[in-house]
Order: C-alpha cells, then sequence, then structure tokens
C-alpha cells in the first residue's frame, strides 16, 4: 500500500525489505538506508505498539537527529477520530536522521492508509527539501 500511494503521488521507490521483530534486523537495515545517497525517506510500518515484541520506536529513535513531533501527535488525533481511543496504543513517530526523513508507522492497512494520504504524502516534498538543507 504504501509503495502504491508514494507511486501514485509520483515518488519514486528505491527498495522495500521485510524484518522480522528484531531490533538487530531493523538497525541493519535501517543503516543501509540511511548511507544510501539513492534515498530521501525511510516509511516503516509495524512495530509500533506496546506490546513486548514492538521494538520499532526503540530501533529507530537512537539514529533520530531531529523529531517532528507534530506528526505523531496528528497521527493519534486522526486515528481517535477514526477509531477511538485506541489511537492511545500507537506510538507513531517521525524525525530527521541528518538529511533523511523517516516515519514510523502501526502495521494496520488503515493506520498505513491514514497516514500516507493525510499526513505523509501532503508534506513529504517540502520535508525532504528541508532535510536536504543539512
Amino acid at each position: 500500500m504504501i509503495e502504491r500511494l508514494a507511486t501514485g503521488a509520483g515518488h519514486r521507490i528505491e527498495g522495500r525489505a521485510l524484518a522480522t521483530d528484531s531490533k538487530s534486523m531493523i538497525n541493519k537495515i535501517a543503516r543501509r538506508v540511511f548511507s544510501s545517497k539513492k534515498v530521501d525517506v525511510l516509511i516503516i510500518t509495524g512495530g509500533t505498539g506496546v506490546s513486548p515484541r514492538d521494538v520499532t520506536i526503540e530501533s529507530i529513535s537512537p539514529f533520530i537527529t531531529k523529531e517532528i513531533p507534530g506528526f505523531g501527535e496528528l497521527f493519534r488525533k486522526v486515528s481517535y477520530d477514526k477509531i477511538g481511543s485506541a489511537a492511545i496504543l500507537s506510538r507513531a513517530v517521525a524525525g530527521l536522521v541528518r538529511d533523511k526523513v523517516v516515519f514510523c508507522l502501526p502495521g494496520s492497512p488503515d493506520a498505513v492508509q491514514t497516514a500516507m494520504k493525510e499526513l505523509i504524502l501532503p508534506e513529504l516534498g517540502h520535508l525532504v527539501g528541508i532535510a536536504r538543507e543539512h
């Protein structure tokens, strides 16, 4: 869904990887993306909840050089409007990793669609431009 929505909005996909709920695997993939000159954005889906196996936020947070707290705040607000109080279970975050933009989204298709259509795609070009200024 992320690929379809991103390409439909005119963005190019450089790759995709599937990771288990493993900090080391997520870190390995993230390091490869963050060192690539071809990639401006990393969008991760899954592992943002509160269960013991949800380790995406803990894996990515050490890389983030500048947080974008408004993304998580707005995502939870938009989610609350759609699903109610269960929105508090999401730890969705966004930030910059030097000159890259990173989003960590919940794994549900509805959450991904909401985040992409209502928050990420409308601002992605602007965010990438700001990140490249570093």
